[in-house]
């Protein structure tokens, strides 16, 4: 991929920014500097800094650009699997829906309430990815804070539908895939 200029008012020249699917099925932006180090993991935060004009001129690539996005992937899996296992990020759709219902269902031990079919929701929310119509439909309703009981009616439903996680019992965990990846420097004469 071709690299672009980068506006010299802008306080940083020299980075990479890479987009992944991970082997968990998230979806994932690193910043990554010329030291290989992550800058940011605010996701929004690096699309900002990506913006720029559509008549940029593309520069050729940089000879580290492929080291530098290998480094942006290994920081992404690393921290994948240091938040919350296969969970993703705590920001997450799938994280914040798996850690509201095992609260809910630790609440609800001992009681009626707690149905086998829910402990195999919270299961399948652990092991296997969410669809993309479960992470939108949870994150819309995640957004107008949905009781912990109204929630797990939800996802017993999408459950249900067969709408909420992706199923494979006979793959193993998928390898990263690189979505995009974009080096952004100055250009020559501007910092």
């Amino acid at each position: 991929m071709l690299g672009r200029s980068w506006p010299p008012e802008r306080p940083i020249f020299r980075w990479i920014r890479v987009y992944i699917r991970t082997g968990q099925g998230n979806d994932s932006l690193a910043w990554i500097n010329r030291q290989g180090e992550s800058v940011t993991e605010s996701q929004l935060t690096i699309l900002r800094a990506a913006e720029c004009r559509p008549d940029t001129p593309a520069l050729p690539r940089d000879p580290d650009h492929h080291d530098l996005v290998r480094r942006g992937v290994e920081l992404i899996a690393a921290e994948e699997k240091s938040v919350g296992g296969q969970l993703g990020r705590p920001s997450g759709a799938r994280f914040r829906t798996y850690e509201r219902l095992k609260q809910y269902a630790d609440q609800q031990q001992g009681t009626i309430f707690l149905s086998p079919d829910l402990l195999a929701a919270i299961d399948d929310i652990y092991r296997y990815p969410l669809r993309q119509v479960a992470i939108d439909t949870l994150n819309r309703q995640l957004r107008t804070e949905i009781s912990n009981e109204t929630l797990a009616e939800l996802v017993l439903s999408l459950r249900e539908d067969g709408r909420l996680c992706i199923i494979h019992e006979e793959e193993e965990e998928a390898e990263p895939q690189i979505i995009c990846s974009l080096g952004l420097f100055a250009a020559k004469g501007k910092g």
